[in-house]
């Protein structure tokens, strides 16, 4: 019967001839989910196959027709796919096909084709067979749910949470404590700050695989703690990608409303840069700039004050709605024998342009500064500052990105670049109100205009080899990525009129003068990193040693220049609007206002910094299976860490040599660290884990916090301080955090994708780094980064995936999914903070020596309910995301902590197909249906809360719509 099925399919082929279509697979170990080089792939009863290549994978061109497949290897059953349908022009996908060693006692599996097309089920074995606590998402569920880019995938990951939209979180944990690379490299993002990298650039049409790593193992950076997110990227694609999309977004409360408050940038802000109409002008950075009393020229200051744009004061217009667009075009190029199997090159390439323009209008924004009393029976807060009023923003990005990867037999060379092109617009309009009563302040009201504009551009390129030496076992990977970071503030400025009983006027020790800023940053990263492994056998079982290391430079400049303007004599605002500041009837030498600019730059400038990295790594781990079911994989890294930083204090820029600090390429962190970890794993079934493990990871401070920088921002007139700059309380000597990690998990996976597991771990940090606000500068609102104390914290996690035919088969295209993390962090504080607590403590308070630890969130809850059904083309979904309340920063004495509240997430998503090939696809998104604002709040005993900021983001509705060929 077999025979005559085989003829019947030559037969078919033959009255075919000229039709063809292509068949392509996966084949990997089923035992611990290696994938097999030189597996071969045999039309059954014929002399037509091919083997697979370096990644596993293998290529059948065929004329039309139905097929029987077997895959053999030595020492693994021989696997029989039947019913394979091969059409014309098209890619039959097998998926990935497992191979089961020949000890389990079965001559040989047979499954039809539509059983192995589960991309899901790959990644599920890789969690499942992999050393580390793996979570992730596939390529396949990205088309299950619709979600377009790599952010609103990676949310519906365990113990994962998206801040602002772009960021992704695990286990709770803040940005110092997360990690994103691309394609296993370390990349910075458009955040220069930030570990993680912007993550809704990413169609996931690019991608792969999103892979989460809870636990840290010797072939990872160790500057991880809560997790470690990479992005894999498509090198060879499955099947030819070429899709257009398009997509508008509105929302009610932020779109065609005609009070959108702007104002008039350059020509080319729609591409995300400045075409120069925000540059400095010529002159400015001389050491002495034109002034009255300076000796200049009336000619000459009225000329400079003119060579600045004129513009102060912000406009209003109609708000467009968000649009975005997009455009992606992969393939595989077989090069010469179509059927050469491992021998055969092969080129893979994929490139994708994306543009995404938002618009956003809050015009309820609240910033508040609060006070405690030192009374103890004052339970109240009371405010310093209030600004309350409204901000429009523009933000506009574009990414281009681009891979090429070339394989042939046991080598593979891949190229990847991408460029990020992001600008925002900015503008506000704040009333102000200061309390002449708290402590520090003068009292006065004002009114304030603020323009802003930022630029940030990131260009990274990735070179990366593999190469398996023929039988040896040996495998060698090597990673080159370089990156240039720009990012650049043209042009902030901020015109606050203050008013007095007596008049409306300019006031330095209120509202302030108006006031510009230029910031430049430039920074460059280059990383280079060589793995090597070599596959072994250890008392009957598979083993691999893994060794290598790299190299990581880091080198970044910055300088922030201010100018503020000045009067020659008094002022008279009888009509108090920004935008006729700068006229000229007020320039000088025309009275009463006569304005000109004064530079509040010194030589050598204070606010200038450039600092280096240079980090060193090498390791060793090594995998093995010492008795039956247990497999232990042990290993340490090594890293040399220096950085070093020139730059200085405000007292040394003034002259003061004696008691001013300057450094001149010196080293501020240098380090030697091992960082060992042990993983162990028990398998008490084939569908079932026990999971062990400890490591230590290590949390470093960023060029920003260990400098003498002092970043204002403008809207709220809040400073960041760089952790150099000493007060009594503080030495001015910021270190490293190290980490000590315990991971307990237990697992279960079941078929159609449902998990259950359940997860403990804990975490001791030692001199965990926080954001704390100073508590001598009662004046301003200022904060710095500081070692706090020790600190620890205690998890659970829990996870379940479920499908819902078990309910009623009407329900079986239904799945739940749900993951919860519960944290009790801890802090055990320094002398110098509980005292400044007691200080403060109210009638009835105890104060504790321990306190949350800052940016750990108590827990995070992610909830979906899911609807996919192949065959009419339609999925959707419900999702919900909560994070609970976290300390931001710390506060103590004076100064009440402050905390983000629980923002209650719920979004929908429908996406449906159409056509009889289901190319075309409809996206319909509702985010924030719940309409949750954004809150940060002052928290003292016994006291109402008080708003620290305040942004309410609406609900927003999008539609979307793709095309794929």
């Amino acid at each position: 019967m077999r025979q005559f099925i085989t003829f019947c399919c030559l037969l078919g082929t033959i009255v075919l001839s000229g039709q063809t279509g292509i068949v392509r697979g996966l084949v990997i170990e089923d035992a611990n989910a290696y994938e097999v080089i030189g597996a071969n792939i045999l039309i059954t009863d014929s002399s037509i196959g091919t083997s697979t290549d370096i990644d596993g994978s293998f290529e059948l061109t065929l004329e039309v027709g139905t097929y029987e497949f077997q895959v053999t290897y030595i020492g693994f059953t021989t696997i029989t796919i039947q019913e394979v349908v091969v059409k014309e022009g098209e890619v039959t996908q097998l998926g990935t096909i497992r191979l089961l060693e020949n000890s389990q006692k079965l001559e040989e599996v047979v499954v039809t084709a539509t059983a192995m097309r589960h991309s899901e089920t790959a990644l599920l074995t890789l969690r499942k067979k992999s050393i580390s606590m793996l979570d992730g998402i596939s390529s396949e569920k990205f088309e299950l749910t619709g979600d377009g880019t790599a952010v609103e995938a990676a949310k519906r990951v365990t113990g994962v949470t998206v801040e602002g939209g772009k960021y992704v979180y695990v286990r709770g944990l803040g940005d110092r404590y997360a990690k994103t690379t691309l394609n296993g490299a370390d990349i910075p993002g458009l955040d220069p700050d930030r570990n993680t990298l912007q993550m809704d650039i990413f169609p996931t049409n690019l991608i792969s695989n999103i892979l989460i790593s809870k636990n840290f193992t010797a072939d990872l950076p160790a500057d991880f703690t809560g997790g470690l997110l990479n992005l894999e990227t498509k090198e060879f694609p499955e099947e030819k990608i070429f899709s257009v999309s398009a997509s508008l977004g509105y929302n009610p409360a932020m779109h065609l409303n005609n009070d959108f408050l702007t104002y008039n940038g350059g020509k080319t802000d729609f591409l995300g840069f400045d075409d120069g109409t925000r540059s400095l002008p010529e002159g400015a950075i001389s050491e002495q700039i034109p002034t009255p009393i300076s000796g200049a020229s009336k000619e000459e200051v009225s000329t400079f004050v003119n060579s600045f744009d004129s513009q102060l004061g912000v406009s209003r217009t109609l708000s467009p709605v968000n649009y975005s667009a997009g455009i992606s075009y992969g393939d595989q190029i077989t090069l010469g024998n179509k059927n050469g199997g491992f021998n055969s090159p092969k080129l893979g390439y994929i490139f994708s342009l994306s543009y995404k323009s938002e618009y956003k209008y809050y015009n309820d924004v609240i910033y508040g500064e609060y006070q405690r009393y030192i009374d103890p029976d004052l339970f109240d807060l009371r405010y310093a500052t209030i600004q309350d009023g409204e901000i429009g923003e523009q933000n506009v990005l574009v990414g281009m990105f681009g891979g090429l990867a070339y394989k042939q037999a046991g080598n593979k060379i891949k190229l990847t670049a991408l460029h990020l092109q992001n600008g925002e617009t900015r503008a506000g309009r704040f009333d102000i109100r200061n309390d002449g009563e708290a402590v520090g302040q003068s009292g006065y009201f004002a009114e304030s205009d603020n323009l802003e504009y930022n630029q940030r551009g990131l260009t990274n390129a990735m070179l990366q080899g593999t190469h398996v030496l023929g039988n040896t076992g040996l495998e060698i990977d090597w990673r080159l990525a370089p990156t240039l970071s720009t990012l650049q503030d043209p042009d902030i400025r901020k015109t606050a009129f203050t008013y007095t009983a007596v008049d409306t006027s300019f006031i330095a020790g209120a509202g302030g003068n108006p006031a510009r800023i230029w910031r430049n940053l430039d920074e460059v990263n280059a990383i280079g990193k060589l793995d090597i492994s070599k596959k072994y056998t250890f008392r009957g079982e598979d083993a691999r040693l893994k060794f290598g290391g790299s190299h990581v430079y880091k080198n970044r400049n910055y300088e922030i220049l201010f100018f503020d303007i000045q009067f020659f004599g008094g002022q008279d605002w009888t009509n108090p609007d920004p935008a006729t500041v700068l006229n000229p009837e007020n320039i000088y030498p025309n009275s009463p206002n006569s304005i000109y600019y004064q530079s509040g730059n010194n030589t050598p400038n204070p606010n200038s910094y450039s600092s280096n990295v240079n980090n060193t790594a090498f390791y060793i781990s090594n995998e093995a299976t010492p008795i039956e079911n247990l497999k232990v994989n042990i290993g340490v890294r090594m890293e040399n860490y220096v950085q070093r930083h020139t730059g200085r204090d405000q007292r040394y820029a003034s002259g003061d040599v004696v008691n001013g600090r300057n450094l001149e390429n010196e080293k501020v962190l240098d380090a030697l660290d091992f960082f060992p970890a042990a993983n162990l794993v028990y398998s008490l079934s084939d569908q079932q884990n026990l999971r062990f493990s400890y490591s230590r990871t290590i949390a470093r401070p960023s060029f920003k916090e260990l400098s003498f920088a002092q970043i204002l921002d403008p809207i709220t007139n809040r400073i960041f301080n760089g952790s150099l700059f000493t007060y009594a309380d503080w030495d001015g000597q910021l270190s490293e955090t190290r980490i000590d990690n315990l991971d307990f998990r237990w697992e279960l996976f079941l078929e159609n994708g449902q998990i259950y597991s359940a997860s403990a771990f804990y975490k001791n940090f030692d001199n965990p780094i926080e954001l704390v606000r100073i508590p001598e500068q009662q004046t301003s609102t200022e904060f710095q980064p500081r070692n706090v104390g020790d600190g620890s914290l205690f998890g659970f996690e829990l996870e379940m995936r479920r499908d819902l035919g078990f309910v009623s088969s009407a329900l079986n295209h239904f799945n739940f999914s749900t993951n919860v993390t519960l944290v009790d962090s801890r802090i055990d504080m320094t002398d110098t903070e509980y005292d400044a607590r007691k200080t403060y403590e109210k009638t009835g308070e105890t104060i504790k020596r321990y306190r949350q630890m800052a940016g750990q969130a108590p827990y995070v809850i992610n909830a979906g309910l899911s609807y996919g059904n192949p065959d009419n083309g339609l999925d959707f979904g419900l999702f919900y995301n909560v994070k609970g309340r976290t300390m931001e920063i710390v506060g103590a004495g004076l100064f009440p902590d402050i905390y983000f509240q629980p923002f209650h997430s719920l979004n929908l998503s429908i996406n449906k197909k159409f056509g009889p090939s289901q190319k075309t696809v409809l996206d319909l998104k509702v985010s924030n249906i719940l309409n949750d604002k954004r809150e940060s709040l002052y928290e003292s005993f016994s006291a109402d809360s008080q708003v620290f900021t305040s942004i309410n983001p609406g609900i927003t509705f999008s539609l979307g719509l793709s095309y794929k060929i």
